[in-house]
């Protein structure tokens, strides 16, 4: 999930608020919901979505070994959406899917020229897993590319869960038998815990730098993969390999790049775990 820093799109949505007091999002102050909605449909057909993507390191090594989409918007008037924003206005429009196809294709049209070592993870939405022809339908888009699915790591977040259980474990089943891998954004940052772990078809969890605690060993039980986000400093990386980590990504060593900055890094030296 993307953590980025505040962009144009965030700061402007951040003046309007929710009545609990949360950022709206995909608000903007004085413009209106329908005229960003029309903009959105324009810019998926004038390519204005752009997909950069945050490297993620091995902890053991400290290399690149992949790295996740996240969708940027260049809005030509409102500068650059982040994701957060930018689906929640693809939602009010009913726009969600083809903005997350059009996303999909993006990278991996974008990352089609990596080695084979290179992961990709994508983030797929709730109304997708929850359509019963995904898994087929993304097999196909899949198909079309350079890229095998082993090589792919589809995340998604806990609001699948909060509906269907049962469902969620139907969707992520079909897609692991298809050969992608996959795993659960945000582990602890609402109510999922160990017990749904168990019953959900996965092969890593990725958590948030203040979950960690604990957490590595626990998944280590379940054979999952454990990816760290948001690292910022030598302390928070410390930190997660002390705590039995697998994978991290953070400013710390990277901000989300375009894919060949993405490749560049991967053949330095830095990149390649010994800077």
């Amino acid at each position: 999930m993307d953590k980025g820093p505040t962009s144009i799109g965030k700061t402007l949505s951040g003046s309007l608020r929710e009545a609990g007091g949360e950022p709206l999002r995909g608000a903007f102050p004085g413009v209106k919901a329908s005229a960003l909605e029309t903009d959105l449909l324009r810019a998926l057909d004038r390519r204005e979505i752009e997909v950069l993507f945050q490297p993620q390191f091995s902890c053991r090594t400290g290399a690149v070994v992949g790295a996740e989409a996240l969708a940027r918007w260049q809005h030509p008037t409102l500068g650059e959406i982040g994701a957060r924003d930018l689906f929640a206005i693809a939602e009010r429009a009913a726009l969600v899917a083809p903005l997350s196809r059009h996303v999909v294709a993006r990278a991996l049209e974008d990352a089609s020229h990596w080695p084979d070592e290179l992961t990709v993870s994508l983030n797929i939405t709730p109304e997708e897993l929850g359509d019963p022809r995904f898994a087929a339908d993304f097999a196909a888009v899949i198909s079309k590319s350079e890229i095998e699915p082993h090589r792919l790591m589809l995340e998604i977040t806990e609001d699948l869960l909060v509906h269907n259980l049962a469902q969620a474990s139907g969707a992520l089943g079909a897609l692991r038998a298809l050969g992608f891998r996959t795993a659960l954004d945000d582990f602890g940052a609402g109510f999922c815990n160990f017990r749904y772990l168990r019953e959900l078809p996965l092969d890593a969890i990725k958590l948030d730098k203040i979950m960690v605690d604990g957490v590595p060993g626990d998944a280590k039980a379940l054979e999952l993969d454990v990816y760290a986000e948001g690292i910022e400093t030598d302390v928070q990386r410390a930190t997660i390999i002390s705590e039995g980590c697998d994978y991290w990504q953070g400013f710390l060593r990277a901000q989300p790049m375009k894919s060949d900055d993405v490749l560049a890094l991967s053949k330095t030296a830095r990149g390649a775990g010994h800077g």
